[in-house]
């Protein structure tokens, strides 16, 4: 590769599967199709959770957010993916490549928090069910979501734009399907072992005390869970929290393989496949969890469908 006088590209050459030509249609044709389920899921989950009075709680409100967050994140990185996997050209500009990295780290570090803070409000449902309306009222929750957001765009400012100013000294092939930030630091020359104890410990506090928090909170529901007499409630509960509970392991299994550990050490196509993992798989099948595992989520959507065929 020949060098650049400049430190940053005009733009990136995105080698994604590459080597394996044979994988780019079949995976053109799975995100074409998985893309718009995605969105049209997470769109009917947040229609059901705002026209159904029943669904007018916390537990919802956050489902919304998460809903929301899952159609932004498969959004910042699908069509990019399809057009690259369509087309002969496999580049994304330095411009467009900052901005997906914005944009994608905004998603991923809220998602993170977000699932943690729907795991305590199960928690205080559960465990403090007396006192559920007054912790959880409508301003704390607006204000804890707030909080996560903000939380989530600090995290993706500060990581992403301190990525960005590693000189790259003439490197523009990614060996991804996307920009993130690890790619980017393996990338890097010259001295990057700062950057990679930032991420780590930045990683540490974003995705690992989270998921430790997460864990804390379903131990006290399952041990909460098993002192329900009713057979009715104990499955109702399980029911609620289960369905959370695959969604974060389905998120934060790959995110932690990926994100915890030195971006040197990281394998050549594990990035690859964690992306899409994470990216696009899982934001599929949160509606069909959320929708197959509770009675309620199901039960207005199928009054969803009929108001929509009558009117029709």
């Amino acid at each position: 590769m020949a060098p650049m006088n400049e430190s940053h590209p005009e733009e990136f050459i995105l080698l994604g599967f590459a080597d394996r030509p044979w994988l780019q249609l079949p995976l053109f044709i799975v995100l074409l199709i998985t893309y718009p389920m995605a969105l049209l899921g997470n769109i009917a989950i947040i229609l059901v959770s705002r026209l159904d009075p029943r669904l007018h709680s916390p537990m919802y409100f956050f489902l919304t957010n998460l809903s929301f967050l899952d159609m932004c994140y498969t959004t910042s990185i699908v069509p990019q993916m399809l057009f690259n996997l369509g087309t002969s050209k496999k580049t994304i500009s330095y411009v467009g490549c900052a901005i997906q990295l914005y944009f994608f780290h905004t998603m991923a570090g809220t998602e993170c928090l977000l699932l943690a803070l729907m795991s305590f409000d199960r928690y205080v449902a559960i465990c403090r069910p007396l006192h559920y309306t007054l912790i959880m009222n409508r301003h704390i929750c607006i204000l804890l979501a707030s909080i996560v957001w903000l939380s989530g765009i600090t995290y993706a400012v500060s990581e992403a734009t301190v990525t960005l100013q590693l000189p790259l000294c003439g490197a523009n092939t990614l060996d991804h399907l996307l920009c993130e930030i690890p790619v980017l630091i393996k990338i890097a020359c010259g001295d990057k072992g700062t950057n990679e104890l930032t991420l780590s410990i930045v990683c540490i506090f974003m995705v690992a005390v989270p998921f430790c928090l997460i864990l804390a909170s379903y131990a006290h529901v399952a041990h909460a869970i098993f002192k329900i007499k009713s057979s009715e409630g104990r499955k109702k509960a399980l029911g609620t929290c289960s369905s959370h509970l695959i969604v974060v392991l389905l998120f934060y299994g790959p995110g932690i393989s990926m994100y915890l550990q030195p971006p040197s050490s990281i394998s050549k196509d594990q990035p690859k496949f964690m992306a899409l993992f994470y990216g696009v798989v899982t934001p599929t099948l949160n509606p069909f969890i959320y929708t197959l595992r509770n009675k309620d989520v199901k039960e207005a959507f199928l009054n969803l469908m009929r108001s929509i065929f009558n009117f029709t």
